[in-house]
């Protein structure tokens, strides 16, 4: 959510940046709630003056002995007033956080304008895609031949969009997840969590808008639970309504969960095969820190998840995304893209997204600075990475001629010293 007091005193600044990623800020109807809230605040804060004032006087006049009677009934009018003005300021502040919370972040100003993928900027590349002396397949063919991917079992148990892993492809998936947590545990510094697939509305409505994106959540009938579309949904929320001190900062958190996603809008879009499915399964990368450190922890938790693709040596880029293409809570987006041989192109693996204080004001996420007044912590998180994605890279870009699929060296140790997957 955005800082109501840098609306208050620099508007101007938030519609210009709210512009950039497309958005039209609504002025009037902001400066309307704002109006009457500061018209209501300014009318209660002078009846409490003038009723603390009387108050005085008829302590004064009893001190006397006089009659305070008129006094006292004059304060018992200002009690009633005041009583109406709390609750329709209470009523307002639920307005204006209505409002707010289903307004985006605002970009910081680094961030390239645009208004889709194709305005996103290439940062840097990492690995040389191979050159192949045979047909390419793509992973469906690949694993299919191996008797690893089943499609036809997976839709008569759920219908599109879901897989069935069987055999080597199934250890090798397994393997992947322990791998990502162990370098992130072990070389990163990260606390390995495990969290419940399931959170309520509020925990979700925390790290985005779910009046926006209820339509991509899977809901739990008859409960006020959804299933998690991340992981970031329940680990971020661990500092819901929370204030830590400065010192406990940076929190640091890697998480192996199933993803749900309904993809609601994207039919059409990547039918063949696991590159967009409702179910799958992550490690998240996510990050609460001091907000001086924000930028440096977003380039920190990037690299980490960059790390995966270099032990695996995969190739990959990094893009910086565009205004356009920019989540609804981030400031700030960095995207990862494997090649896919098969595609003859970069497909994203992971997101790594610094959302400065917007998901710790919506969750009420704080911390004591060095003053012992409390503020907002920044949240980064990312994609460290998404492992089902990194299934299909391995599948297309370790393939050979004879249809066996070599194990990334870095594996070995998590395939039981396996390194071919064989044909079925």
């Amino acid at each position: 959510m955005l800082d109501i007091q840098t609306l208050r005193k620099d508007l101007p600044a938030v519609v210009a940046g709210l512009k950039r990623r497309g958005v039209e800020f609504d002025e009037a109807g902001f400066r309307v709630l704002e109006d009457e809230r500061r018209t209501l605040q300014s009318r209660t804060e002078e009846l409490q003056a003038k009723r603390n004032s009387l108050s005085k006087q008829i302590g004064a006049l009893k001190g006397k002995g006089e009659d305070a009677s008129a006094v006292m009934a004059e304060v018992g009018g200002l009690g009633d007033e005041l009583k109406a003005n709390e609750v329709r300021l209470a009523a307002l502040q639920e307005s204006l956080t209505a409002f707010l919370r289903v307004i985006p972040n605002v970009p910081r100003a680094d961030v390239p304008d645009g208004k889709s993928s194709d305005d996103n900027v290439e940062q840097r590349r990492g690995g040389t895609p191979r050159t192949f002396d045979f047909a390419v397949k793509d992973h469906v063919d690949v694993g299919a031949a191996l008797g690893g991917l089943d499609f036809d079992t997976a839709a008569k148990l759920s219908g599109a969009r879901f897989t069935v892993l069987k055999g080597g492809v199934a250890r090798l998936h397994r393997a992947l997840g322990q791998f990502m947590l162990d370098v992130q545990t072990q070389e990163h510094g990260y606390t390995e969590v495990y969290a419940p697939y399931m959170v309520t509305g509020e925990c979700a409505d925390g790290v985005s808008s779910l009046a926006k994106f209820k339509e991509d959540l899977f809901k739990i009938e008859g409960r006020d639970l959804y299933l998690i579309p991340t992981s970031e949904y329940p680990v971020t929320n661990f500092m819901r309504d929370t204030i830590v001190e400065a010192k406990e900062l940076p929190l640091k958190f890697a998480c192996h969960s199933p993803c749900f996603r309904s993809e609601a809008g994207s039919y059409g879009k990547d039918t063949r095969g696991m590159i967009r499915q409702h179910q799958f399964d992550k490690v998240e990368l996510v990050q609460i820190v001091h907000p001086d450190q924000s930028v440096q922890a977003h380039e920190e938790l990037t690299s980490h998840a960059e790390a995966i693709l270099k032990k695996l040596e995969l190739p990959y880029r990094v893009m910086l995304l565009c205004t356009g293409d920019t989540g609804f809570a981030s400031a700030r987006t960095y995207d990862l893209e494997v090649w896919l041989p098969a595609q003859n192109a970069y497909r994203e693996i992971s997101s790594c997204s610094n959302y400065e204080g917007f998901q710790a004001r919506r969750m009420q996420a704080r911390f004591k600075n060095d003053k012992g007044k409390t503020e907002p912590v920044h949240t980064i998180n990312g994609s460290g990475l998404a492992i089902g994605r990194t299934l299909v890279a391995i599948l297309e870009n370790y393939q050979n001629a004879d249809g066996s699929v070599s194990v990334p060296s870095a594996l070995a140790p998590y395939m039981n010293g396996t390194t071919r997957l064989e044909k079925a």
